[in-house]
C-alpha cells in the first residue's frame, strides 16, 4: 500500500443503494478526493461543495456530459436482486448492461481505475444465474484500458434498505448465531455492513498497484 496524491477526482454510481450511500458520505467526508462525481437517478439527501450530481435513467448515460466521467477512479455501486428488477431480462441490464456502459464511458474519457461491488461467488461459469452475471461483468471491465480494477466482493449485506427485500431482513436477523461458524475458506461468505464495506473500498484506494484485484470485506 502506498498513499495516494490528494485533488484526485472520483465517480460514483449507485449513491442510493446500500453501500453507495456509506461510500458517497466516506467520499465527501474524506480527503482522498478533491471532487466527487454522483450519477444518480433521483437527487441525493448528501451535500457538499466537491458534489456534482447528474440526474439521468441509466438507459440515457451517453446523454451525460463527457467531461462528467472524465476522472480518476471510478466506483460502482449498481446492483439489483432478480425479484426486484422482476425477471433475469431487467436484472441483467442493471447489473451487467448498465455496468458495462458506465465503465466504457469513464474509460473513454480518461478514468484510471474502476471500482465494482460484485459479489462473492462472482464466476462466468455459475450454474447460478446471478453469480454467473456478476462474473460476467467482471470479465467484461477487465477488457478495458484501465490501470487497475478491483473487484469488491461482499458476501449478504447487512444495513437499512430502503426497498423492502424480506429473504434478506431474515437473514440479517439471524446473520449473529450462523456468522460465527463460518470459518477458513468459509469466512469470506460471513455477513458485513454496508459500512464495512465502504471502509474497505476507501482502504483499497490507498493502492497504486496496477492490474486486476480481487478482495473480499470483512466485518472483523
Amino acid at each position: 500500500m502506498s498513499t495516494m496524491n490528494i485533488n484526485r477526482s472520483a465517480l460514483l454510481a449507485g449513491a442510493t443503494g446500500l453501500v453507495g450511500e456509506e461510500l458517497l458520505q466516506r467520499l465527501l467526508a474524506g480527503d482522498e478526493y478533491s471532487q466527487v462525481n454522483a450519477v444518480s437517478r433521483r437527487a441525493l439527501e448528501a451535500h457538499s461543495p466537491k458534489l456534482n450530481v447528474a440526474i439521468t435513467d441509466f438507459d440515457q448515460l451517453a446523454a451525460v456530459e463527457p467531461a462528467f466521467f472524465a476522472v480518476d477512479d471510478v466506483f460502482c455501486c449498481l446492483g439489483t436482486t432478480i425479484k426486484t428488477a422482476g425477471s433475469k431480462t431487467a436484472f441483467e441490464k442493471v447489473d451487467f448492461d448498465y455496468v458495462l456502459a458506465l465503465a466504457q464511458a469513464a474509460e473513454h474519457n480518461g478514468a484510471k481505475r474502476f471500482f465494482l461491488v460484485s459479489a462473492v461467488g462472482a464466476n462466468p461459469k455459475s450454474s447460478n444465474f446471478y453469480s454467473r452475471t456478476k462474473g460476467r461483468i467482471e470479465v467484461a471491465v477487465s477488457k478495458l484500458n484501465f490501470d487497475a480494477v478491483y473487484w469488491i466482493r461482499p458476501s449478504l449485506l447487512l444495513g437499512k434498505r430502503n426497498e423492502n427485500r424480506p429473504g434478506e431482513a431474515w437473514a440479517q436477523r439471524l446473520a449473529p448465531l450462523f456468522s460465527p461458524l463460518l470459518a477458513g475458506p468459509l469466512r469470506h461468505t460471513r455477513p458485513v455492513s454496508a459500512a464495512a464495506v465502504a471502509e474497505h473500498i476507501v482502504h483499497l484506494t490507498q493502492d497504486d498497484a496496477p492490474g486486476q484485484h480481487i478482495s473480499y470485506p470483512s466485518r472483523d
